[in-house]
């Protein structure tokens, strides 16, 4: 899927970019392989934007629960949608100031094998974020965050569909986080074999690791006429 640009974020969705990177905590500091962390927003913000699944990481009841959900980034905030039921999504309601959590993106791009079991790897790009979620209460905010959910999964999808009613609207919770601790960390290298073990008769190298799309497949009911959209072919 080719990533699209988040649309400007509402003056209230977080602080604005100060600079072209975030600044490291010790929390965003790998305690290993620190050369592969990033902390240029370009970098962060390109592996969230070609993203649209993350897992919502949190402590429930004194243990930690980690969520897989869709997400969507718009200017320097993540937003989080679920039902008004979801328990993550009432505790940042609840919880005052917010509720802590940590989000995570991955991408593989390529499986490493090497001619040792101990040198595999993957070729990948991360993004972890740490901070407070808030509920988002602004009804033009929730739906900026809703239209910019459906597009990171097919982008141009929300200008293709029947908006949100006020039923279903008041159905959904929404939470914000914003980015302001953050990193992203790569690998993107070849294999990295001991010098005694190349000429071992084993196969190494790399297998490339794309996502793929098959061709939309029309709903039972489509109305007659109903052309395939522009924004599908593209996939």
């Amino acid at each position: 899927m080719t990533a699209t640009p988040a649309t400007q974020a509402p003056a209230s969705s977080g602080p604005a970019a100060s600079s072209d990177a975030y600044a490291p905590t010790d929390r965003t500091v790998p305690t290993r392989s620190r050369d592969r962390a990033r902390y240029d927003r370009e970098t962060v913000h390109s592996i969230l934007d070609q993203a649209y699944i993350c897992h919502l990481g949190f402590i429930r009841d004194g243990a930690p629960v980690v969520l897989p959900t869709l997400f969507a980034r718009v200017g320097e905030a993540l937003y989080i949608h679920g039902s008004t039921g979801s328990r993550p999504l009432l505790a940042a309601g609840k919880s005052d100031p917010g509720l802590a959590v940590c989000v995570t993106v991955t991408h593989v791009d390529a499986l490493v094998l090497a001619r040792s079991a101990f040198h595999h790897s993957l070729n990948y790009r991360s993004v972890v974020a740490h901070g407070i979620a808030y509920e988002v209460t602004d009804e033009a905010e929730r739906r900026t965050a809703l239209d910019a959910l459906v597009d990171s999964a097919v982008p141009g999808r929300s200008a293709d569909v029947r908006p949100a009613s006020a039923r279903e609207l008041a159905a959904t919770a929404v939470i914000r986080l914003d980015l302001t601790e953050v990193s992203a960390k790569l690998r993107n290298g070849p294999v990295n074999d001991d010098a005694e073990d190349l000429d071992l008769p084993y196969w190494a190298g790399l297998v490339p690791v794309a996502p793929a799309y098959g061709t939309p497949v029309p709903d039972a009911h489509l109305a007659p006429g109903t052309e395939l959209p522009g924004y599908l072919t593209a996939l």
